[in-house]
């Protein structure tokens, strides 16, 4: 099987909490799970054997986000004090030593493997999952959101032909509208671009409007329609 041509990222399918937080951890299980891409694993993870390139992290976005840069180490930040939901994650705040640690044990490799991937990819598509209502920390808390987002930082990540391309297969395999753009821009990935490629953000609400398995099919028949 000839395989798409891209290279996709999962930054926030993970669950679990490095070692060198389990003692300070406040979480709980379900808490650590509603921080992350809820589905994100079972919907983009069956496409490893579609694409060229392929890329997730086991490690829970709660405790460190690759899908921020290495810099922000606010509240949301690449480590976070508290989850979206507002639950704060430790009781003090980390020290500066250790959240270096982190970024160079579990960030910095992410985003070597990202270049990598990348160099051999027409494209990149950075695969999430959104709450369907916006969360406190987000650009839309409380609002309802579109079932899917797909972003391009308004054309500074991606040729807009090529999005446009893309969108337009999202939309017909799906069978619903695609929003572009709203409520988000694209995050660090996308304003990163690993290996120089074109990157397009893909967020799809967790509304259960159908199940994962036909989520994972209708982004695959997307990926095919708009990179072959």
């Amino acid at each position: 099987m000839t395989k798409v041509p891209i290279i996709v990222s999962v930054p926030h399918a993970g669950l679990e909490i490095p070692d060198e937080l389990r003692e300070v951890n406040l979480l709980t299980a379900q808490e650590i799970a509603a921080d992350g891409d809820v589905g994100a694993a079972e919907i983009y993870g069956p496409l490893e054997g579609l694409v060229r390139g392929f890329l997730s992290t086991r490690t829970a976005r709660a405790f460190v986000d690759v899908g921020r840069p290495p810099s922000d180490l606010g509240r949301d930040g690449v480590i976070k004090t508290h989850t979206c939901w507002g639950v704060p994650i430790y009781e003090s705040p980390l020290a500066p030593l250790l959240t270096g640690a982190l970024i160079e044990k579990y960030h910095a490799p992410y985003h070597e493997r990202l270049d990598v991937g990348a160099a051999t990819a027409i494209a990149g598509v950075d695969c999430h999952t959104m709450a369907a209502l916006g969360p406190p920390v987000g650009p839309d808390p409380g609002s309802r959101r579109p079932r899917i987002c797909l972003s391009h930082r308004d054309g500074a990540s991606c040729p807009q032909e090529l999005f446009d391309v893309f969108a337009s297969a999202l939309s017909e395999s799906f069978g619903v509208e695609v929003a572009t753009n709203t409520p988000f821009k694209g995050g660090y990935i996308t304003q990163r671009r690993p290996g120089g490629i074109p990157w397009i953000q893909l967020e799809l609400s967790r509304e259960e409007w159908i199940s994962y398995g036909e989520k994972t099919a209708a982004v695959a028949k997307a990926l095919e329609a708009a990179f072959c």
